[in-house]
């Protein structure tokens, strides 16, 4: 038969949200063709319900859902498993990581397509052709190899999203309970995940969103979001919104728009954003938003340093002097600010790199200072493949490789690397890698993340009187007091493992 076998990886150990990507594949063929779902987060053993599945011979196709990191771990051997045992099933991988990194995908022998970006369309018309033995090279968002060359096809103009169908809530709900898929979270008991856009209209050179989307943006209307989660919130119970869009905030006329449907729900919600975006909102929206149950936003800060902003391409009007007027305003309106910061990136000289680290090290305190309450996420700089960036040929001209084998990548090196833990970056030294980590475990120690549900006061208060000494009196070495406590209490890292 042919049916559609769809895969989505483990990305959590605990934490479960619903597939909204591989929930969307599904939505572009309910009707069309057979298909069913198994999600490596809610299997004990994955692998052999898909086995179980494709023994029926009823699945001519497997598709994959792949993001960089945890979700490789399956992704990589699963798919070389299936084409071992079955090699007439065709292998389609989509997501940030095959987008990024197709070569590589293509050339394991085990994927037989990509999808290069939105799927909504490619994915369909690809088993179209497939199923009745028809050309597929005209298919838009497509990557394959003939012979020894890959091939790319155009790219499709962004989809307006309010004319897709609606996502198979039921059907999944049919194949598990969604009671598991609605966590318990710092928002709320019963945290539903939500795209309500995709792609975002920057390019930023450090950033996996920019190849798959090419600085377009693409969002439902406030109503049709609206409409979705009343269904959800109706049904199922939830009280809480996390918005997985790479930038929610881009319009500020829908997010009033939204903000005045969802005030009357009283749920609370978080998304991402841009702050020299957000810093031109109305203080009329940031009070309605917040009113409407709006908690904590996150922010790609990245820099207070307006040369490494430059660097990074970060584009619009973003400045270290905004970033900390910006926190000043969010606690004005008792919004929370996520700020995320990128350290180590390439330099000339390795003065220059420890310059930089403690350049960030130094602003991040006085972000701090401005507004305690401000979130502070620490990433080490990881280079991804925006080939032609100025920083990304920086970080080739220091030495910097991917992997050339599909399977390197789930070795434990460059699965933190993917977490942008740790980069592998011939210009970062383990002296200034261990600083980053040192400085990062001081300032968690002195200001636990209030999205960690399970440190209680009495935790918290310890941990920040073990920290109080070092992180005032600047002495990060060497944190092994604070690193115990985090390890004997299980500390949560929202860039690791959500909220």
């Amino acid at each position: 038969m042919n049916g559609i076998l769809l895969v989505n990886p483990r990305s959590a150990v605990a934490k479960h949200r619903v597939p909204n990507s591989i929930l969307n594949i599904a939505a572009s063929v309910e009707g069309k063709y057979p298909w069913v779902i198994v999600d490596g987060n809610r299997e004990e053993d994955p692998l052999a319900r898909i086995m179980q599945h494709l023994e029926t011979g009823n699945f001519n196709y497997v598709g994959f859902t792949v993001m960089p990191g945890p979700q490789l771990k399956q992704a990589i051997p699963f798919s070389k498993t299936i084409k071992e045992y079955f090699p007439e099933i065709k292998i389609i991988w989509g997501g940030y990581f095959p987008t990024n990194q197709y070569k590589v995908v293509l050339n394991s022998g085990y994927v037989d397509f990509v999808i290069n970006g939105p799927g909504d369309h490619c994915f369909p018309k690809l088993i179209d052709a497939l199923d009745k033995n028809e050309p597929f090279e005209l298919i838009k968002n497509l990557i394959y190899k003939s012979g020894d060359r890959v091939i790319k096809t155009l790219k499709e103009e962004l989809i307006e999203q309010d004319n897709l169908p609606d996502l198979p809530y039921d059907k999944l709900a049919e194949i598990y309970s969604m009671d598991k898929y609605l966590g318990k979270t710092y928002l709320g008991k019963k945290t539903l995940a939500y795209h309500s856009s995709i792609g975002c209209p920057f390019t930023c050179s450090f950033c996996a969103v920019v190849p798959t989307y090419e600085a377009r943006w693409k969002a439902k209307s406030a109503s049709k979001v609206y409409k979705d989660i009343k269904y959800i919130k109706d049904k199922w119970g939830a009280d809480a919104i996390e918005f997985h869009d790479n930038n929610f905030f881009v319009s500020e006329r829908r997010t009033v728009e939204f903000a005045k449907l969802i005030l009357p729900e009283k749920m609370s919600w978080w998304g991402m954003a841009r702050i020299d975006t957000m810093h031109k909102f109305k203080d009329s929206t940031l009070a309605l938003i917040r009113e409407a149950g709006c908690k904590i936003i996150f922010f790609g800060a990245e820099s207070g340093n307006n040369a490494i902003l430059k660097q990074m391409d970060k584009g619009g009007t973003q400045s270290g002097e905004q970033i900390a007027e910006f926190a000043a305003r969010m606690k004005k309106f008792d919004i929370i600010p996520e700020y995320s910061f990128v350290l180590g990136t390439p330099a000339p000289t390795p003065v220059e790199v420890e310059a930089q680290i403690d350049f960030e090290i130094s602003f991040i305190k006085k972000i701090k200072r401005i507004n305690p309450g401000t979130e502070i996420v620490l990433y080490t700089y990881s280079p991804v493949a925006t080939e032609g960036s100025d920083l990304y040929n920086q970080a080739l001209a220091k030495g910097f490789k991917f992997p050339e084998k599909l399977e390197d990548w789930i070795s434990p090196a460059w699965e933190n690397f993917d977490l942008r833990k740790n980069p592998l970056t011939p210009w970062l030294t383990p002296s200034m890698i261990d600083k980053i980590k040192n400085f990062e475990t001081v300032l968690n120690g002195y200001f636990p993340t209030v999205t960690d549900i399970r440190l209680n006061n009495f935790k918290r208060k310890a941990i920040r009187l073990v920290a109080g000494i070092r992180y005032n009196i600047n002495m990060h070495k060497y944190p092994y007091e604070i690193k115990l406590l985090h390890r004997m209490w299980k500390y949560r890292q929202p860039e690791l493992q959500g909220f």
